[in-house]
């Protein structure tokens, strides 16, 4: 380690040991990524109380289902009235409808839960392979009720996830886990951040977002290759936070939280920067910028669809979903939940 090194580390309040590693060059925002406003003037939901509706579920009666800061779970009908369902007891993020109509939330205080009508929370895992699940970002559930989710770092918590990412130590998990039987296993780990989880239509095969390193894993879950790590999408424009199930017509929406930083990027080889860059005082912490941006890729991971909103645009977002008639957007700040008409876009 350098003289400097040597010196940040004695002062160091941040614990991180960061890894060296080379981003790829980002993709240049022309063509597809090129600026639009598909997403501008997008209809704003407001939260009760607290902020951060950081993902949003739609339940079979198009009412939508998001999670805030305070720790309530909440749900808007088609008219945009919110209803209190249950309060967490911790910071819900990932939110899905199950078939029996209760919601499996991912909270990154708790672990994974069941909430019911009632507002009963049932704490389903809150450890895996022996290891505390310190980071429950995001799942997807298949048909047979099985729950795959992300534990995004072993290190740091959610609200530590810059140290995560300045680190790049790679120590988040994709999981399976059966509520009928308790039964958990490791499908994924290594992983720079794990966060968004979606799983194939024909549910062959589920995919997770690596945060850290700007791409979209595939692990094969069917056939001979079960088990089978490989990248679906890589050097995306942007930082993936929430990914949908493959919808109707074949497509993963990806939430990108910001597009690509370059001062991140620009860090990342040089261990002792990132060190420094940690512990500066919040207010001159690199700041992404945020404006609207979601992409969609098909089953090869090529993007085919790239919906982006202009200055003043809802954003971060965090959380998308599709209905026939809208895309929904969450938030992990805003204190709104947003929706798009699909007759709007030009997709």
């Amino acid at each position: 380690m350098s003289i400097l090194g040597s010196i940040l580390r004695s002062v160091d309040r941040t614990g991180i040991e960061p890894v060296a590693w080379q981003p790829p060059p980002a993709p240049p925002e022309t063509g597809l990524f090129g600026p639009s406003r598909e997403l501008d003037g997008a209809q704003l939901w407001k939260l009760p109380t607290g902020r951060g509706p950081e993902d949003v579920a739609v339940d079979g009666d198009g009412r939508v289902i998001t999670g805030g800061d305070d720790g309530r779970l909440w749900r808007f009908d088609v008219d945009g009235r919110a209803t209190e369902l249950a309060h967490t007891g911790g910071r819900p993020l990932g939110v899905e409808v199950l078939d029996d109509g209760r919601y499996l939330v991912c909270d990154s205080r708790r672990g994974v839960l069941r909430v019911d009508e009632a507002g009963r929370v049932e704490l389903l895992a809150d450890t895996a392979l022996g290891q505390p699940v310190l980071a429950c970002n995001n799942s997807a559930v298949g048909r047979d009720g099985v729950v795959y989710f992300s534990d995004s770092s072993a290190r740091f918590t959610i609200e530590d996830h810059r140290l995560d990412l300045l680190e790049h130590s790679g120590t988040g998990r994709l999981l399976r886990f059966d509520p009928s039987t308790g039964e958990m296993d490791l499908l994924a780990d290594g992983l720079q951040f794990a966060n968004g989880v979606g799983l194939s239509s024909d549910e062959s095969y589920v995919i997770v977002a690596e945060t850290g390193s700007y791409r979209i894993q595939r692990v094969e879950l069917t056939g001979p290759r079960a088990g089978t790590v490989s990248v679906l999408a890589d050097n995306l424009p942007g930082i993936p936070d929430n990914v949908t199930s493959q919808t109707s017509d074949g497509i993963f929406w990806v939430a990108l939280y910001s597009p690509r930083m370059r001062l991140l990027d620009q860090v990342a080889p040089h261990p002792t920067l990132r060190i420094l860059t940690a512990n500066l005082p919040d207010f001159i912490q690199p700041d992404p910028e945020h404006r609207a941006w979601v992409l969609g890729l098909d089953g090869d991971g090529r993007v085919v669809h790239s919906l982006r909103g202009g200055k003043g645009s809802y954003a971060p977002v965090t959380g998308v979903r599709e209905t026939p008639d809208w895309i929904y957007l969450g938030s992990l700040t805003a204190g709104t939940v947003a929706r798009v008409p699909r007759s709007e876009l030009a997709t």
